[in-house]
């Protein structure tokens, strides 16, 4: 419990009106979850604005409120009146939990693909040095293994620092977490205190939300730039891809020593000689002071980038060398990501979470590599999302595929067919192979039902998700539940 005249300066606030010596016991940005004693913080959104809660946040026992414009400040409480409301909600956050973070090593991946796998794997390694370690990310939150539901790839800054403190508490040593762009701009993550960073890539994608690619990466450099600025004084560093065209923007903001990996241009950790099939992908380690063969289970040209990024994490966290080798060869799969589907078929089914062009290509790439026969492909575009790369989508699965066929992903409040009508001319310019079927659930047996004995089914875009978002209704449909019924009927 504290009085609301302590955090005025946290807050940084400008002005403010009532008792301050009022004491508060919890903090909330939605007023439905108001308790007596909070302080709500009005938040303005994207689709509405937290100012026009206060009255209902007043009437569900809110002891404050903490607002940005004061024409809607309240008669009957105290208020404060801050220049930016997301950065004193991360602050109020972190106060309210009495700054987890920074109790914790914290390591944060952040990019546009391979975030989720990268991370799985820094959280393998972890464990298998012993510690005990946490986990925030896409598919799921976990705790010393134990698993937590999760919503966003990265929880709104009250979410994020309750985990936080259940960690702690739970004697977690270490945690690695996915940071994505609209956190880091929402400033979700601005009172984290983060040990070390890891940038994976970046390619278009949520240009609904960021007007260009710059600021998309300036979302992304945030991250970066704070390393090394918190409370800790241990060891702080970042981890880069160098052969991401954008690697030089993210080294040039960061004042941490920086590590970087990659399989063409020189780098401290390299990938060499990189043979992929379909029973896993292998290739050799060289730099950063170790030489080694690795058997990976996992499949892809693009899980060498992503195991490449939690080795060198693993070394600058120094865990020994045969801990890292162990835990990278030991990792079977990520749920979701280029996951198998068998059911005693005499050719390949994948689900993959690829929602981008780039990682399209990636996961089409690998489909080509360790193939006989044809490669088959289903998918579509999120609607409400980045119109921009529909087309690019389209031509990516066009490029790598014998036959495509498009159709609905999570159409939200778009009609389907207007989201497929834009992904068709980038399959157009490419091949006239490929078919709309609009019914996920009949695309997906369509598919299968394809395929002969040598072939490969691609089914992207969802992944581990099981549901369906199509208009205001949240429906159940999980690709591998979809994919398995067909191939049992078979």
């Amino acid at each position: 419990m504290a009085a609301i005249k302590e955090i005025l300066d946290l807050v940084m606030a400008e002005e403010w009106n009532g008792n301050l010596d009022t004491a508060f016991t919890g903090v909330h940005y939605d007023s439905r979850k108001i308790s007596k004693g909070d302080i709500f913080v009005a938040v303005p959104g994207f689709k509405t604005d937290g100012h026009k809660f206060i009255p209902q946040a007043v009437e569900r026992g809110a002891y404050g409120v903490v607002l940005e414009r004061d024409e809607f400040a309240p008669d009957e409480i105290p208020w404060v009146k801050v220049k930016d409301a997301r950065l004193a909600l991360s602050r109020l956050a972190a106060f309210l939990y009495d700054y987890p973070s920074s109790k914790l090593r914290l390591i944060g991946v952040t990019g546009t693909n391979g975030k989720t796998t990268t991370t799985f794997l820094i959280e393998k390694i972890l464990c298998q040095a012993e510690k005990k370690a946490g986990l925030i990310g896409t598919i799921e939150n976990r705790i010393n293994g134990k698993k937590i539901n999760t919503h966003f790839t990265t929880p709104d800054a009250l979410e994020l620092n309750h985990l936080f403190s259940q960690m702690v508490s739970e004697g977690v040593e270490a945690a690695v977490m996915e940071v994505s762009s609209h956190a880091l701009a929402l400033k979700r993550v601005a009172d984290c205190d983060f040990d070390a960073g890891v940038f994976t890539n970046l390619t278009q994608d949520h240009m609904d939300f960021h007007p260009d690619v710059q600021d998309y990466l300036r979302s992304k450099a945030i991250l970066f730039r704070q390393l090394g600025r918190g409370s800790k004084n241990g060891h702080h560093y970042a981890v880069v891809n160098v052969d991401s065209p954008y690697a030089g923007d993210i080294i040039s903001v960061t004042d941490v020593p920086v590590k970087t990996y990659g399989i063409k241009n020189q780098a401290d950790l390299c990938a060499k000689n990189i043979r992929v099939s379909s029973l896993g992908t292998f290739f050799d380690v060289s730099g950063m002071g170790v030489e080694c063969s690795l058997k990976l289970k996992l499949v892809g040209r693009f899980n060498v980038y992503n195991a490449l990024a939690a080795f060198s994490v693993g070394l600058m966290e120094n865990i020994p060398l045969q801990v890292i080798k162990s835990a990278l060869e030991d990792t079977a799969g990520v749920p979701g990501r280029f996951e198998s589907i068998h059911e005693g078929q005499d050719f390949g089914v994948i689900v993959d979470y690829a929602h981008t062009p780039d990682g399209l290509h990636n996961i089409l790439r690998t489909a080509r590599e360790i193939t006989q026969g044809r490669v088959i492909t289903v998918f579509g575009c999120g609607g409400d999302r980045d119109r921009g790369k529909r087309p690019l989508m389209g031509e990516a699965a066009a490029v790598h595929s014998d036959y495509c066929i498009v159709t609905s992903d999570n159409p939200r409040s778009e009609e389907p067919l207007s989201i497929i009508e834009d992904i068709l001319p980038g399959v157009q310019k490419i091949t006239d192979c490929f078919r709309i079927i609009q019914d996920r659930r009949e695309a997906i047996s369509t598919a299968i039902k394809m395929a002969r004995k040598g072939d490969t089914v691609v089914i992207a875009g969802k992944g581990h998700e099981n549901y369906q978002l199509v208009g205001d209704e949240v429906l159940h449909f999980d690709d591998r539940e979809e994919a398995r019924n067909v191939l049992r009927s078979l």
